[in-house]
């Protein structure tokens, strides 16, 4: 592989976020002069969800509480009318040029690869559908920004960065690399938040299967206390899907501390009593999620049933309160237009 010493896109802002897909694209936008909270784009890309993920191929099951990887940035792209560019191959040699040509014209380069490979990464399991920000790269290295728990401004050898992205397997893309451009007068978000909420919240109400939203969290409640039965290795289990839940590049219970912290700011836009009441829920949500992690980390170590009884109990909680906030959300649809908050 040639290539060209020392090229890195200027004026980089390497702020490492929480969250691996909403860090590459506050880096991705803040080049094009738009700097949104992270919770903003989590909220605007609609990246609430809740998936419960079991199959016979698992060693475990997985909860998950956001959209498939990159239906976040095709959502945030299609809300703020960005132009996404999304370009993926299966010649290694290909892919290693859409990126570098991006980079040599002064563009960062959003990437979705398999974050086993990467040299810095602590913790080696197979993740396919992580994403960076690639801002430069020289003989020996690639130079990424990724979230704050990873280092932020890092950076990985460039073979390491070709097993990354070359990776087959669950949520993995074809060498995707994408870049974003805002139009010459940046969109203000105000007007974008009503139909970004909306449609999260019909997703999340109505799953196409009960493994989906509020049905998934509900079966979830069901299926929990019944964990120890499903690991042969539950001190390895359980606290793993505690510390997935919690410090996995989802900004703590689950994405619902984003979440909450993205209605927040829009309670701050807009003056709507739907939005105050989903906001409110939704703390109580989060509170619960990192209620049901500790209570399912703590069975694992003991290896006391008890523990997941209770852990089932809040998520029947949080499938209740959950259920409850995104119908208040749904109705912002209706309300009168919005008038900017005091």
């Amino acid at each position: 592989m040639t290539t060209l010493k020392g090229t890195t896109v200027k004026g980089i802002d390497a702020r490492g976020a929480q969250h691996c897909e909403t860090t590459a694209l506050g880096v991705l936008l803040r080049h094009q002069g738009l700097d949104l909270s992270e919770p903003m784009l989590f909220g605007l890309g609609s990246g609430l969800s809740f998936v419960y993920w079991d199959s016979k191929n698992m060693d475990f099951p997985f909860l998950g509480g956001r959209v498939k990887p990159f239906e976040l940035t095709r959502n945030l792209a299609a809300a703020l009318g960005l132009d996404l560019v999304v370009r993926e191959t299966t010649s290694p040699r290909r892919a290693w040029e859409n990126v570098a040509a991006a980079i040599d014209a002064g563009r960062p380069v959003g990437l979705q690869l398999d974050s086993y490979h990467l040299d810095y990464f602590g913790s080696k399991v197979h993740f396919g559908g992580h994403v960076v920000a690639m801002y430069g790269y020289d003989d020996h290295d690639a130079h990424l920004v990724d979230t704050g728990r990873q280092g932020g401004a890092v950076s990985t050898s460039l073979a390491s960065l070709a097993r990354a992205r070359a990776e087959r397997g669950p949520m993995t893309a074809r060498h995707r690399s994408f870049t974003l451009t805002a139009p010459s007068a940046p969109p203000a978000p105000r007007g974008h938040i009503i139909p970004a909420i909306t449609a999260c919240a019909d997703a999340f109400l109505n799953p196409p299967i009960a493994n989906l939203g509020h049905r998934g969290i509900e079966k979830a409640g069901k299926l929990v206390p019944t964990w120890l039965r499903r690991t042969g290795n539950p001190r390895r289990d359980l606290p793993q899907v505690a510390l997935l839940m919690e410090e996995a590049g989802t900004g703590g219970a689950l994405f619902r501390n984003l979440y909450r912290d993205f209605l927040a700011e829009c309670t701050q836009l807009l003056d709507s009593s739907h939005l105050r009441t989903g906001h409110e829920l939704y703390a109580e949500a989060a509170t619960l999620w990192t209620e049901a992690a500790a209570l399912i980390g703590r069975a694992g170590t003991s290896g006391d049933e008890q523990y997941l009884v209770r852990a089932g109990s809040v998520l029947h909680e949080v499938a209740r309160t959950e259920r409850e906030a995104m119908r208040a959300l749904s109705r912002l649809g209706g309300d009168p237009p919005g008038t900017t908050a005091p």
